[in-house]
C-alpha cells in the first residue's frame, strides 16, 4: 500500500511542502472517522475528514473534525455560494483522483479549494486520509492550514 500511486502523490505533495509528516498504513480500510479513530486509539475529533463537496459546479474540500457534520448552509452562505451539494463518488475522484473514503486532504492533480474546520485547532495532532482508505498522516494543525493553503473556518 505504501507504493499506491494516491499514497505516493500524497507523501510527494508533503514532502513538496516541506511537511514532516509520516504516512501510516493501517491493517484494515477506515472508511469512517469513528473507525479510523478506533484504529489510532485517539478521539474521534482528532480525525480531519476530507469532504469534497460540489459548490456551484467547482469542487469544494472542507476538512471537517470527525466529531460533528458540515453545516452545508452556513458554508454555503460564507463562501456565498447559491448551491453546495455533497459531490457524487465520481466527482470526488474526478477532481481529487481519490475514492471517497480515503481522500487526502492534498495530493491532487490541481489544487482545490479549501476550508478548515476551526474546531480542529484544539488538538495538538489531527489526524488525515493519506489517499486510500487504510492509509493516514498525523499533522499539527497550523502544518495542515499551511500545506493545504487552506482557510480556517467554522464549518459545523
Amino acid at each position: 500500500m505504501q507504493n499506491h500511486p494516491n499514497v505516493t502523490a500524497v507523501r510527494d505533495a508533503l514532502e513538496s511542502a516541506g511537511a514532516t509528516a509520516e504516512i501510516v498504513i493501517l491493517d484494515e480500510a477506515v472508511h469512517t472517522a469513528a473507525l479510523a479513530a478506533a484504529a489510532l486509539g485517539i478521539e474521534v475529533g482528532q480525525i480531519a475528514n476530507s469532504l469534497i463537496f460540489d459548490a456551484d459546479g467547482e469542487p469544494l474540500l472542507v476538512l471537517t473534525s470527525g466529531a460533528h457534520r458540515v453545516d452545508t448552509a452556513k458554508v454555503a452562505a460564507l463562501l456565498g455560494v447559491g448551491k453546495l451539494k455533497r459531490a457524487t463518488p465520481e466527482f470526488v475522484r474526478r477532481h481529487t483522483g481519490q475514492a471517497i473514503g480515503g481522500v487526502a486532504p492534498l495530493g491532487h492533480p490541481k489544487p482545490v479549494r479549501t476550508l478548515i474546520d476551526v474546531d480542529l485547532e484544539q488538538y495538538p495532532v489531527v489526524w488525515a486520509a493519506a489517499g486510500v482508505p487504510q492509509s493516514v498522516f498525523p499533522i499539527t494543525y497550523p502544518e495542515l492550514v499551511r500545506v493545504t493553503a487552506g482557510t480556517p473556518a467554522p464549518v459545523a
